[in-house]
């Protein structure tokens, strides 16, 4: 099976720069604009890593692209320390009141993925909890000085399982953490927070109580979320890059992505580390690898070549068409039988359009296909 993507819309920039992390030396490139290699490195939130490798090369790279991606890095390890403090800070609460809790990225991937919290850049701090144990540990945010960001639309309690994690911001702290009760948005099956706690691995470097998810667990979680974003970002793939070079029980991996996701999102993932990064592909990715796998990894390229950021508000109409596109291509055909059952259930827009006392709120889902027309004729109208 030919895995070759066709990588000649890349910049050289891109290309160069991908060269320096991997510490290749298979290309070399002249006339290279160094704004523009400056712009990648800054949003592929890769320049700690830069920095590390910069000081090993002897290449001609100028002192201003030198000083300014060390500038960066020094910066982000301010900024690594502070979320590391924090963490500790927020584990200790929460385990006062016998809440377990898993992180999932910050300076504790960073650590266990790089070796250095100061070589992998983060702006909040995501933690995992049981859905039970929630109220309580806002309360225990609320009680530390955060302030609540996201406060979700929601009928028939469909938040739970719709949505995925809740944003607070520390005004004075400059602090954001997402409390977490899903490890994504749904719809979706997901592993309980139980088994994934059964799996959990203790932080060997950050504080003395701090647990993170299995190895297999967390390959998962990363691969679905850069897939789900496109891997619009490098730092992603280099996540998954520094993970495959840890002991993973191939097996397990497999099961859990044919029981959670699907092993093409996998195959997706080998296939852009093999022609980005040079790596290998063994007989453990061979299962993940299919024509699918194959064609959502070039799709994926889109997002390199056009420097997709797609937290940009509004997205442009072009980007946006081709996201919702590549992310409907990435769902299984129970994923995509799940989604389109998910559309039956009450929205919150229904509750908006004809508002209902709680005690009929069940009336909305013989209601909604004619509350969906009914909007839907008046944006006509307006239009």
């Amino acid at each position: 099976m030919n895995l070759t993507l066709n990588k000649s819309s890349l910049s050289k920039e891109l290309l160069y720069m991908i060269n320096l992390l991997i510490d290749s030396q298979k290309h070399s490139y002249v006339n290279l604009n160094w704004n523009e290699f400056l712009a990648y490195a800054m949003h592929h939130r890769v320049y700690p890593l830069l920095h590390s490798k910069m000081k090993e090369r002897t290449e001609s790279i100028p002192e201003h692209v030198r000083h300014s991606i060390f500038l960066d890095y020094k910066q982000n390890v301010f900024q690594m320390l502070r979320l590391s403090a924090e963490m500790n800070h927020i584990n200790e609460i929460l385990v006062k009141q016998k809440i377990n809790s898993l992180f999932l990225k910050g300076p504790v991937l960073a650590e266990e993925l790089y070796g250095d919290l100061s070589l992998r850049t983060s702006s909040d701090i995501d933690l995992l909890i049981p859905l039970k144990d929630l109220k309580i540990a806002e309360k225990l945010l609320i009680d530390s000085g955060y302030e609540k960001e996201d406060y979700i639309q929601t009928v028939l309690n469909d938040w739970r399982w719709r949505h995925h994690h809740v944003t607070y911001f520390h005004p004075t702290k400059k602090i954001k953490v997402e409390l977490h009760w899903r490890l994504h948005p749904g719809p979706g099956k997901e592993q309980k927070f139980e088994q994934l706690w059964e799996r959990r691995r203790k932080s060997q470097n950050i504080g003395s109580a701090i647990y993170l998810l299995g190895r297999e667990d967390l390959f998962l979680f990363l691969t679905v979320h850069g897939a789900r974003h496109g891997w619009s970002r490098l730092r992603w793939l280099l996540d998954i890059h520094y993970l495959l070079e840890q002991e993973l029980d191939w097996k397990i991996l497999l099961d859990i992505f044919k029981t959670y996701s699907n092993p093409h999102i996998g195959g997706q993932v080998f296939i852009l580390l093999s022609q980005l990064f040079h790596t290998k592909i063994t007989n453990e990715m061979k299962p993940f690898i299919s024509k699918k796998a194959i064609k959502l990894a070039d799709e994926a390229l889109y997002y390199q070549v056009n420097r997709v950021h797609l937290h940009t508000i509004p997205l442009p109409i072009e980007v946006a068409n081709y996201h919702k596109m590549h992310v409907v291509r990435l769902r299984s055909f129970k994923q995509a039988a799940l989604y389109y059952l998910s559309t039956l259930h009450p929205f919150p827009e229904d509750a908006q359009t004809l508002p209902l006392p709680t005690s009929l709120h069940f009336l909305y889902f013989p209601l909604r296909p004619f509350l969906w027309i009914w909007r839907k004729s008046r944006k006509l109208v307006l239009s």
